[in-house]
């Protein structure tokens, strides 16, 4: 026990080393260009072009020798791998909701949750997209807001999926730490589950796909927030700095060469202020 204690902190130790030692490399970093003070140069890593291992690069079959022949066949592999097209994936909130009862069939939305979830629908229609996907977590709370956004725009209910991977949890422990929320047991068990959702929605368009996508996720504050940090190669301990409200939308888009921009961040500029929420209460308040 001892020496596979020892094996395994020494291969970790080495693991940080290599990491950190790659953010060293000059061919890794960049540095602020607004200073030449050696005081004041900051560093951060490159963009990773690969995050999502669609890169042609890394899906052709690698050249053998040098010859003309092999050439051609290798820049057909990458020709073939190519992603011609954008995908958007707009990612809601939930409607407020009750928190009320100790399983997820109890928590419902309050009547100002489905008024915050119809202004949603309604806004999403003004937006004209042409919705590719619906997907929503299996969630009580979820699935109500989702079928009142799909009363507003247009797309057929029949097609809409269920996922029980954009189920709400604990993705990473957060930076800084927050004292009066320790959910560790929930890391271990939400974290992998959410970051498998990750990378099930997240990714380049197919070389196959022949138009922009364009792709609804109805889920939940704390994936959606990994989500945006996850897409962007921000920090993902940092998602617990962002705040959304509720039933708002927050709006990415892949670039065919597999770069990510945001264009919405829990926008919710088009529900009135009376009606914005972002926690959950504990009894029901009338709406006026």
């Amino acid at each position: 026990m001892r020496k596979f204690a020892a094996f395994a902190c020494g291969t970790g130790a080495g693991f940080a080393a290599y990491y950190f030692q790659k953010l060293r490399d000059p061919l890794q970093v960049v540095h602020n260009s607004w200073t030449n003070s050696e005081r004041h140069i900051s560093e951060c890593a490159l963009w990773d072009s690969n995050w999502d291992f669609r890169d042609p690069k890394s899906l052709a079959r690698p050249m053998k020798n040098d010859k003309p022949q092999e050439q051609n066949r290798y820049n057909a592999d990458l020709e073939k791998n190519v992603s011609k097209y954008a995908r958007h994936i707009i990612l809601i909130r939930h409607g407020e909701y009750l928190d009320v009862g100790e399983t997820d069939e109890t928590h419902h939305l309050t009547d100002r949750g489905r008024l915050q979830a119809k202004y949603t629908g309604k806004r999403l229609h003004e937006l004209g997209i042409k919705w590719d996907k619906v997907i929503a977590s299996n969630m009580v709370r979820a699935q109500e807001t989702a079928e009142i956004i799909l009363n507003e725009i247009d797309f057929d209910k029949t097609k809409v999926k269920s996922c029980s991977y954009l189920r709400e949890g604990a993705p990473i422990p957060p930076q800084p730490p927050v004292g009066h929320w320790k959910p560790e047991a929930s890391f271990f068990r939400d974290g992998a589950r959410i970051e498998a959702a990750f990378r099930r929605y997240f990714h380049r368009a197919l070389p196959d796909q022949e138009k922009d996508s364009y792709t609804l996720i109805v889920g939940h504050g704390n994936v959606i927030r990994y989500f945006v940090c996850r897409a962007l190669q921000f920090p993902a301990e940092g998602w617990l700095r962002i705040n959304i409200n509720h039933a708002s939308i927050t709006w990415l888009t892949i670039s065919p060469s597999g770069n990510v921009s945001i264009k919405y961040l829990g926008d919710t500029g088009f529900i009135p202020a009376k009606h914005l929420t972002n926690r959950i209460p504990r009894e029901a308040k009338n709406v006026v």
